[in-house]
């Protein structure tokens, strides 16, 4: 990386003296929270006690200054993690762990994710970020490596956020904030507590005008859950829903326009009006009974439905060929799902001894429509129908894991996990020049882990792990085949992946670090084939493999400050040749890439750090830094976007009284006013691979929360 700005010696500069104060002291990797029994190998642990990495971030603990609409936020401590905003609420927040999951170019594919122990990814792989409720957030758990398996299709890691309980006495918070760009939010929350009864009620609304040209947008989230418990017995509901209407979207950049103006949308944009609404709602309810004191049943059900109506920038003459599905996309996806699961504790050799049990089914259906984006000479508006089609994907699943300490310092966990996935599309529009592409295909796994622990002393805990996963086509991966032919491309194969790690964990008091090596060596690996006209078709690519290393840590470095660091180098390269599309219009995959050639969206080192100074009451500074290296943006790996590092700082107040507590803050983000590209498109067909970072960005706002009085 060349540093011929001043800022950017800055940047490093402060990044590398808090690192180096965490490398000086032993910490913790993002919150590793003392009381805290992480559920993502599916039985409550200490994440110090798990044969896994495992990161935790106490959502309410661990300060963020900032207007709260990006989970992305939340995540730049975690190592193996790299999750970017777009600056473009149209499309979903970018989301990848050790390098799976960058080759979505919108949505979140490769990766899992659960909100409440409720699936917010769908049996055929993509994930949705949007209906997180950060203001209910209590905790996030990111689970990566090979444990992340025994979660079925597409997962190459996995993400969960739980939200606050009822608490007693009754508590109201309400939080206010504003920003550049006209960008505000304003939120409340209800807590109480009665008895075995309390719940939670969250409503929040964001907001904004956008960094870029073409970029307002707003959302509104409701967010509620009820715990009942009564004797042995546990019932949880959580019901939440998103409004999201006319999201605007500016489009990627090439990167002529990326470096004269980032704020600009692209000419089509606004001629097409380019734009997407969302709206979700869905309800979910989780069952646990203790049958007895070794045995105990947990049942899941849920049920949603997500709509979408998105007006894209396909061109008029494109839609002329009589097998284009038009540039509006209208899409109503009822979904639902079960799952049962039984624990047994007992002893093995007069051990410990776990055993877990569990099926799943989940069911995604699709009533999807295309119309052409014009009427006559108007664009940007919905016309003729060109698509009209049922899809269906449903899950079987049956998994089992144990869990056996053959002394008091060694741990064994062992699994698998058997996935049954039927994806079927029945064509409803028919015509003499667009045949029936009614059809199906099916994909089965086995996926096993194993992992072993030993903990030498309470301190230290050294581990291994190692498994196999798969990741599916998505739907919209399966929707055009790459000869140009009509009809979905049943052809494609799932990836499957074998992957490994070893790591040593280590924590005292508040003081924690982890480090962990990692491989992953993919075959039938999913990557773009040819992308144009608004087309984009996927290809088997052969073998992948991802390795690398992660370190993170987190101290008090004396009585009022505290240090956190993270640091992932990660080298991602496709180890066979193939073909794929290059230039505009291209129908025919004939440009080799050769092995050994860079995956594309995966930078090859990324690091953070942070100081704070302060406790949660009276004032407080932060100061934090980021750093990626530079991010290849196709499979030919002829063109980068720029490594960057920018930092970022905050200030505030906190009080505390007798009646509730708050904070007011003011944050600075890109404090030194760089200009870089915060997320690329991946194999954009016209070379549109960027979409701007914001510059130096301000913040602003006040939380409170009242305690009713005892």
């Amino acid at each position: 990386m060349r540093l011929s700005d001043p800022r950017q010696w800055m940047g490093c500069a402060a990044l590398l003296l808090v690192g180096g104060v965490g490398l000086a002291a032993p910490s913790q990797d993002v919150t590793t929270l003392d009381r805290v029994q992480v559920t993502a190998t599916r039985t409550p642990h200490d994440p110090n006690d798990v044969p896994a990495a495992i990161s935790v971030i106490d959502t309410r603990a661990r300060r963020h200054d900032g207007l709260g609409a990006s989970v992305a936020e939340q995540l730049p401590g975690v190592p193996g993690v790299l999750a970017r905003t777009r600056q473009n609420f149209a499309q979903d927040e970018q989301l990848s762990i050790r390098g799976f999951g960058t080759r979505a170019a919108f949505g979140i594919r490769g990766v899992r994710l659960y909100v409440d122990g409720i699936p917010a990814t769908m049996p055929d792989g993509q994930g949705q970020l949007s209906h997180f409720p950060l203001l209910d957030a209590a905790r996030i758990e990111v689970l990566r490596g090979p444990f992340s398996a025994l979660y079925g299709n597409a997962a190459g890691g996995v993400l969960q956020l739980f939200t606050v309980d009822g608490v007693a006495p009754r508590e109201i918070g309400a939080a206010m904030g504003v920003g550049s760009d006209g960008s505000g939010r304003i939120g409340g929350e209800l807590r109480d507590a009665r008895d075995d009864f309390d719940y939670v009620l969250g409503l929040n609304h964001f907001t904004t005008d956008g960094y870029r040209v073409h970029s307002r947008a707003e959302r509104t989230l409701f967010n509620g859950k009820v715990n009942i418990a009564h004797a042995d017995t546990q019932l949880t509901v959580v019901a939440n829903a998103l409004s999201a209407p006319d999201a605007q979207d500016p489009l990627g950049l090439d990167r002529a326009q990326f470096e004269s103006d980032p704020r600009q949308a692209i000419d089509a944009a606004l001629r097409f009006n380019t734009r997407k609404s969302v709206s979700q709602g869905q309800i979910g309810a989780t069952l646990e009974h203790a049958i007895d004191e070794r045995v105990q049943l947990r049942l899941l059900a849920y049920a949603g439905q997500r709509e979408t109506t998105q007006f894209l920038a396909i061109p008029v003459a494109t839609q002329a060929n009589p097998l284009s599905g038009g540039g509006v996309v209208d899409l109503s996806a009822p979904y639902a799902g079960v799952d049962a699961r039984w624990t047994w504790a007992a002893t093995l050799a007069q051990r410990p001894f776990e055993v877990v049990v569990g099926i799943g089914f989940d069911r995604q259906q699709q009533d999807r429509h295309g119309y052409e984006n014009f009427l006559g000479a108007q664009l940007g508006v919905r016309g003729a129908l060109r698509l009209s089609q049922d899809d269906d994907v449903r899950a079987f699943d049956q998994y089992a894991q144990a869990t056996w300490h053959p002394a008091d310092d060694w741990s064994l966990m062992v699994g698998a996990r058997h996935s049954d996935i039927r994806f079927h599309s029945r064509d409803r529009y028919i015509t003499v020049d667009n045949p029936d592409d009614s059809g199906e295909v099916r994909y089965h796994a086995t996926s096993p882990v194993l992992g072993i622990g030993w903990k030498p002393s309470p301190q230290w805990q050294w581990f291994a792990a190692w498994g196999r996963g798969f990741e599916t086509p998505t739907f919209n991966e399966l929707a055009y085949r790459s000869d140009g032919g009509s009809g979905p491309n049943f052809a494609l194969r799932a990836a499957r992946t074998r992957s490994t790690e070893a790591g040593v964990k280590f924590r005292r008091g508040e003081a924690a670090s982890e480090f962990v090596l990692f491989r992953a060596d993919t075959r039938d690996e999913l990557t773009v084939a040819t992308s144009s006209g608004g087309r984009t078709t996927f290809q088997n690519a052969g073998a992948a493999r991802r390795q690398g290393a992660e370190w993170s840590a987190r101290a008090p470095l004396g009585a009022r400050v505290r240090g956190e660091f993270a640091l992932t180098w990660l080298e991602a390269t496709f180890r066979d040749d193939f073909l794929v599309c290059t230039g505009t219009p291209c129908a025919v995959a004939s440009t080799p890439v050769a092995a050994g050639t860079r995956l594309p969206g995966v930078p090859r080192m990324t690091a953070y750090a942070a100081l704070q100074w302060g406790a949660e009451t009276g004032w407080y500074l932060r100061l934090d830094a980021q750093h990626v290296s530079a991010v290849p943006v196709n499979n030919v790996d002829d063109e980068r976007a720029p490594a960057y590092t920018v930092v970022g700082t905050s200030a505030g107040y906190g009080y505390r009284g007798p009646h509730g507590e708050g904070r007011l803050f003011l944050a600075i983000d890109n404090l030194f006013d760089r200009a870089y590209a915060g997320s690329v498109i991946v194999n954009e067909g016209s070379r549109r691979y960027y979409e701007p970072a914001a510059d130096r960005t301000f913040a602003a706002g006040v939380e409170w929360r009242w305690h009713a009085a005892r």
